[in-house]
């Protein structure tokens, strides 16, 4: 906020002009700006000049720019030189297309203030209302609408608003002053208030003002001037920073001001307010959705203190079904509305989220902007709208973010557990979470950073300061809220599981409870949500893997059509490799040995090879090892069915094998016959100071040939033994890790071709003919040195794999398990845009992987080039990787899909 507590509200401080205009005017069914300038006007401002453009009924208003709020931010929140005047022609043209003067007695014009960025940001910054009322303009208001009750009540609104986001008074101050007098009277809605009510809460609302040390503005330019301040001060309050952060929204992009004249939803009985969306944001269905409020303003709709009504027959659910709908309430303001949607959904080419207010049976449109919704309901509303030729293929495509198409690959509650559903809501948001109960925001963050528990967060009903404990939480449950509420839009927009309107719960902050009926659940305690039912389930629930539509399956065949990466995936058992393929993975970039060896029914053989003091000791070690890892080949390859397996060999230290309390060394000492003392000096001997650069790799390989050479032989038995009995043509690659100098690949990659060469061989002689198995040799690149020599590696390597991983680490120097307690420090002090494990850094790592390619390929033309870290499954990372000129990207099985999508929105943007 701009002013705080005891601040008197921003002037018109004014310092250097901005070049350009700064003020933007929609008024008399003409308009300035157009929708095409969101970075200029905001989303919302630059959909309501698009909106007077197609002849809608929009009320008159003006955009102040985002160039405003930058100037703002960059001049110690002072205003450019000659905005006052800019915004004073702009407030003249609105009244004359109004009919109404700012600040008159008679006939006064009543504006809105709204803040509007690029990027929809559903509730993050303020709004204020009524703006232009006091002690005598609402007594205009009376006269012109002879309704004193209608008047006061838009007078006390505001004062709320304007107290809260402009003074830095908590609105609960106020809502409880409302809560005493409804108690008075012995009513329960504020609709039943009389005006003489009213009048004396808007008394009692100055009074709290002046409690807190302040003095309400009675000159509306000086509301106005206070109002816009504190919308541009909302762009950097911490629920707005925090909602980019999740986001992804540079701070840079700001917002612009949005002033409207008012028109009033709360006026009477033909009157309303009401959000709706063209489609149905939470699974997508082509069905005009929405809910409004007769007699109502725009934020009680969303801030869920009155349960709202369906927009029509068709949206009634069980808390509104004995309400009447706008449709038949009032069938020619909604056939209106019908004809707006459509109309506004066939020229944005998107579902719209719309608001809208109705006056004396007049509908207004107040904002258009599109949808937010879950991933179920994107991915249905494109393949729908490719169908209704409304969009491409190519635009189904860019529409949908790689990280909802993770949301849709998330579990599932399992049909056929026994569970106990003890409340019903609304199904807000779809999707399945189980976790602890926690009733506020703090709490939920502070258990799931620090103590790593799932949560469930346990509203009366949620408001824009609750979104770090939103983010936090595994679902999100509320008493209050309809299924446009704060709740349940900003869920949607998250990917996370709500469940919204659940009034039969009853929630007791004091107590950190809620109780449904005789049954009560304190903090702490288990809880499930279903999101696709809106059932409320005790305890926890297994989960099972979700079904992929027939939705999901075309147009993930659209996607190939236009990708050009590869795309492999991480796989180191074939359950997992099965899982993989089901995806789309296209082969196997990482299978990771070294997983292999800590299966328990085996790491005892891992162990006595790493004890044996002589070469033949080892390989009689191995020899126990290698039918199992053999048959751990052969189920890979068989589920690859033909597709090429990366199989790293051996790269950690062997000391990660021993056990290193006393107690094990002696349990194990007797579990393998060997002395104690023997086990203990070598564990002593393979104890490394740093070991992420100690022995390890192929390292290993230089001292201990016969370890890879084991290894080897595996691959390539199973390979042939595949290939003779189920014809099934093998492609192992087989990968050397850790090499920093041409000389470690040229002498593990001579023995290791000798040993796989010789397998082949006596595999043909046996089978009488030449077997589909086509092998190479390559290496990991994860060491800066490696990346810098590539061109002199590349003469005995076939392939190249990017460790992302350790050459992130490598070349920061920093450690991935330890750099997690200080990166965050780095992330807010913007020294790193984003933790460099999480997202390839283009300009250092990647300028290393782009050398590698260079000089790799001009000694190795048909070099083939993927990248095995868990980069690979990064859409921002995936782009580099096209762009650098990659064959592949590896991932985990579940992020396939991701990764597909990524790959072909980067070769579309190219």
């Amino acid at each position: 906020m701009i002013t705080k507590l005891g601040e008197k509200p921003m002037k018109k401080a004014s310092g250097k002009a901005l070049k350009g205009k700064s003020v933007f005017v929609f008024a008399a069914g003409k308009a300035e700006g157009n929708e095409g300038q969101k970075e200029l006007l905001g989303g919302k401002g630059a959909n309501l000049h698009g909106m007077m453009k197609l002849g809608l009924p929009v009320p008159p208003g003006f955009t102040i720019s985002t160039d405003v709020c930058t100037y703002f931010y960059s001049h110690g929140k002072k205003y450019p030189s000659g905005l006052d005047g800019q915004v004073k022609a702009a407030l003249a043209k609105v009244e004359r297309a109004m009919g109404r003067k700012f600040g008159a007695k008679k006939n006064p014009l009543l504006v809105s203030v709204r803040s509007g960025a690029r990027a929809s940001m559903p509730g993050m910054m303020d709004t204020i209302l009524n703006l232009g009322l006091n002690d005598e303009t609402v007594q205009g208001l009376i006269q012109e609408s002879k309704d004193e009750r209608f008047s006061y009540d838009s007078y006390r609104r505001f004062i709320a608003m304007y107290s809260d986001v402009v003074l830095g008074i908590h609105v609960s101050q106020f809502e409880s002053a409302l809560e005493d007098l409804k108690h008075q009277r012995g009513v329960e809605l504020d609709t039943e208030l009389s005006g003489e009510d009213l009048r004396g809460l808007v008394e009692r609302y100055k009074q709290i003002v002046k409690t807190n040390g302040q003095v309400f503005p009675m000159d509306p330019w000086d509301q106005l001037w206070g109002a816009v301040g504190a919308v541009f001060g909302s762009w950097m309050s911490p629920r707005a920073i925090t909602y980019r952060k999740i986001n992804d929204i540079p701070e840079a992009w700001g917002t612009a001001v949005t002033i409207q004249a008012m028109v009033f939803g709360n006026m009477g009985d033909d009157c309303a307010t009401g959000v709706a969306f063209t489609r149905d944001p939470s699974i997508g269905t082509k069905m005009f959705f929405g809910e409004f409020l007769p007699n109502a303003q725009g934020e009680d709709v969303v801030a869920g203190i009155r349960t709202p009504m369906p927009i029509n027959e068709d949206g009634r659910n069980d808390s509104n079904r004995g309400q009447p709908s706008l449709e038949k309430l009032q069938p020619k303001a909604y056939q209106q509305l019908v004809r707006v949607y459509q109309k506004l959904e066939k020229h944005y080419r998107d579902m719209q989220d719309i608001e809208f207010t109705i006056e004396h049976g007049k509908l207004f449109m107040l904002q258009t902007r599109t949808g937010k919704r879950t991933a179920a309901a994107a991915l249905k509303i494109a393949c729908d709208m490719v169908r209704e030729k409304l969009i491409s293929k190519k635009e189904a495509i860019m529409r949908i973010k790689p990280e909802q198409l993770d949301q849709l690959l998330h579990p599932c509650l399992d049909p056929n557990f026994k569970k106990k559903a003890i409340a019903t809501g609304l199904p807000a948001s779809p999707g399945a979470a189980t976790g602890h109960v926690v009733f506020d925001p703090d709490t939920a963050e502070k258990w799931v950073k620090e103590k790593g528990m799932k949560v469930i967060l346990v509203r009366i009903e949620t408001s824009p300061e609750d979104i770090h404990g939103m983010y936090c939480a595994e679902g999100i449950l509320t008493a209050r809220g309809g299924m446009t509420s704060h709740a349940a839009v900003v869920a949607r927009g998250m990917g996370k599981c709500c469940v919204s309107g659940c009034g039969s719960i009853k929630i007791s902050y004091d107590k950190r409870e809620f109780s449904v009926g005789s049954t009560t659940i304190k903090e702490g305690d288990f809880v499930t949500l279903d999101g696709s039912s809106g059932e409320v389930i005790l305890g926890q629930v297994p989960t099972i893997r979700p079904t992929l539509n027939k939705d999901f399956r075309e147009f993930m065949k659209w996607v190939d059509e236009f990708r050009d990466l590869k795309v492999r995936t991480n796989a180191d058992t074939p359950n997992d490799a099965k899982v993989a393929r089901e995806f789309g993975a296209e082969g196997i970039g990482l299978c990771r040995t070294e997983h292999m060896f800590f299966d328990p029914e085996r790491i005892d053989a891992v162990r006595e090879m790493i004890l044996a003091d002589t070469p033949e000791a080892r390989e009689k070690a191995l020899e126990k090892i290698l039918p199992m890892q053999r048959a751990d080949f052969v189920g890979i390859f068989r589920e690859m069915k033909g597709f090429p397996v990366t199989i790293r060999l051996l790269d950690p230290p062997l000391h990660e094998f021993i056990p290193h309390s006393d107690e094990e060394l002696r349990q194990l000492a007797a579990k393998i016959d060997v002395s104690y003392d023997r086990l203990k000096r070598r564990a002593e001997t393979l104890h490394e100071f740093n070991p992420m650069l100690g022995h390890r790799g192929c390292r290993l390989g230089v001292s201990y040939p016969e370890i890879y050479r084991t290894q080897v032989r595996a691959i390539m038995e199973a390979a042939c033994e595949l290939s003779r009995s189920e014809g099934i043509h093998t492609q192992p690659e087989i990968m050397i890790p850790l090499v920093g100098d041409w000389r470690e690949l040229r002498f593990v990659g001579d023995y290791c071709r000798i040993e796989a060469d010789r397998v082949l061989a006596a595999a043909k002689a046996e089978a009488g003919k030449k077997l589909p198995v086509q092998y190479s040799i390559g290496t990991m690149i994860e060491l800066p040195r490696a990346a810098l020599t590539a061109g002199e590696i590349a003469q005995y390597g076939e392939f190249f794999s990017f460790g992302t991983n350790d050459l992130t680490q490598t070349t920061y120097g920093l450690s991935r398990d330890d750099s997690s307690l200080f990166l965050k420090d780095y992330l807010d002090a913007k020294i790193y845009e984003r933790d460099p494990f999480a997202s390839l850094d283009t300009g250092g790592v990647g300028r290393l992987i782009e050398i590698a390619i260079e000089e790799g390929r001009k000694t190795r033309p048909n070099l083939k080039v993927g990248i095995c870290g868990e980069h690979g499954g990064d859409p921002t990372s995936i782009e580099f990787c096209h762009r650098a000129g990659l064959d592949y990207v590896s991932c985990s099985p579940y992020r396939v899909p991701v990764a597909r999508l990524a790959a072909a929105q980067s070769a579309i943007n190219d």
